[in-house]
């Protein structure tokens, strides 16, 4: 039996019958491997140590099966040196345990080199949960869902902290907010600052606009833009889009009730097309810019050939399905490629300066998304740019060497402190306990 190629749904019957309701693999740095809650696991801990493309040395991966719901959910810390792991809780539906196990350790991972672009003092980490798991039958049923999950964030006492991220609203994070403190994105109401998804639409088009200043093709007015995923921050982005004067943008979605976008924008030459899963033809579009805004893994060398427009600047997280030779490829059609953590962060930044309190025009909020501070989203942008043009390295080689770099930083005050928890979660028998 793989364990791999089980379906989530499986995953959870067997770890049923084997009396397991949580697990963890977490990375022992003195031996050099991956540490197995339990001997059932340790395929899978066989599984991430051979991998050479989504698995890098991650502080710690913690699942459970929630005890009422039976959803399985989890969390992946990736790198803690600048302080928490921090990041979203997906929602979202896998094929099998490798597709759920892989999402989590790609998105861990953008998270750590996200924050550190941003300049925050936090680590990197991801919830995700899978979608045909448990039953989720009516919203009562989905907010305990949640509440499970706040419980579990609960338990991994504070090395992780988590936000708002595709399949989660916000109040889906009230009822995570009901069971922890380690959360952000709590609705305004209960003193948080609500949805994200806004400021982070507005970095994508501090993106754009960098990277058309790079190519001198003057501003986004005029332009066409082909926008994948019309969902959280789609929708936005097309406003901010329209705001800007773009004269044309054909949109995808998977939901039906997209469809009524397309005339909410006055001036804006808008089509809206309803796509089935895994249709990533809207990529394929003549455009100035592409914007993919949906799932990863969609630029590959699968959709890469088809591209026409000479920019992708988009929000979804982990756009390269191999960022060792999809970004390559796109260097070599003379696409200019805007990596996603490079030009996404402002959802993060968002959260990060939640517990600090916010105000009406924000001049911190306004100094990433401005053109005066060096590490601001267009300026940052502008540096990766001339520096893959100077070098010759690839735009997502450069803006990943710098924040490796960054992210390597102990956090000015608590040092290392994420790192120290989870080896004290491992010791104090956390897989174990109700």
């Amino acid at each position: 039996m793989e364990l791999r190629t089980l379906s989530p749904a499986d995953l959870c019957e067997l770890l049923a019958r084997h009396g397991i309701r949580r697990f963890f693999l977490v990375w022992d740095e003195e031996a050099g491997r991956i540490q197995a809650s339990h001997p059932l696991l340790e395929p899978l801990a066989g599984l991430l140590e051979e991998d050479q493309r989504d698995f890098d040395r991650h502080e710690g991966v913690f699942v459970q099966i929630a005890q009422r719901t039976g959803v399985l959910q989890s969390a992946f810390v990736h790198r803690t040196c600048r302080g928490q792991g921090a990041g979203g809780t997906r929602y979202w539906r896998y094929d099998t345990v490798e597709d759920f196990l892989r999402d989590g350790l790609r998105l861990a991972r953008g998270m750590t080199h996200k924050n550190a672009l941003a300049g925050l003092w936090w680590g990197g980490g991801k919830g995700v949960m899978a979608r045909g798991t448990g039953q989720v039958t009516d919203l009562e049923v989905r907010r305990l869902m949640y509440e499970e999950y706040g419980e579990l964030i609960t338990s991994l006492q504070g090395c992780y902290v988590t936000a708002e991220d595709v399949g989660t609203s916000v109040e889906d994070m009230a009822a995570i907010f009901r069971r922890t403190r380690f959360t952000t994105c709590i609705p305004p109401e209960l003193g948080g600052s609500g949805n994200p998804s806004g400021p982070t639409a507005l970095g994508v088009v501090r993106g754009m606009e960098a990277a058309l200043r790079h190519l001198g093709r003057g501003t986004l007015a005029g332009k066409t833009v082909a926008v994948q995923g019309l969902g959280h921050v789609g929708e936005p982005l097309v406003g901010f889009l329209a705001e800007r004067g773009v004269r044309r943008v054909v949109g995808s979605d998977i939901d039906p009730g997209r469809r009524e976008l397309a005339g909410r924008f006055p001036g804006l030459d808008l089509e809206v097309r309803i796509v089935e899963r895994g249709d990533n033809s809207v990529l394929a579009e003549p455009a100035d810019i592409v914007a993919p805004c949906a799932t990863g893994g969609i630029l590959n060398s699968r959709t890469i050939p088809g591209i026409q427009a000479p920019i992708v600047c988009g929000a979804a997280n982990n756009q390269l399905e191999d960022p060792e030779r999809d970004d390559a490829i796109l260097q070599e059609r003379g696409i200019l490629y805007l990596p996603d953590f490079l030009v996404n962060r402002m959802g993060i930044v968002n959260c990060a300066d939640e517990q600090y309190g916010y105000l009406e025009d924000d001049p911190r909020i306004e100094s990433h998304l401005g053109d005066t501070w060096d590490n601001s989203v267009f300026n940052l942008s502008l540096k990766v740019l001339e520096e893959a043009e100077r070098s010759g390295r690839t735009t997502a080689r450069v803006a990943l060497d710098l924040a490796e770099e960054r992210s390597r930083e102990l956090h000015p005050i608590w040092g290392h402190r994420g790192a120290a928890i989870i080896r004290s979660l491992v010791q104090t028998g956390w897989a174990g306990a109700d």
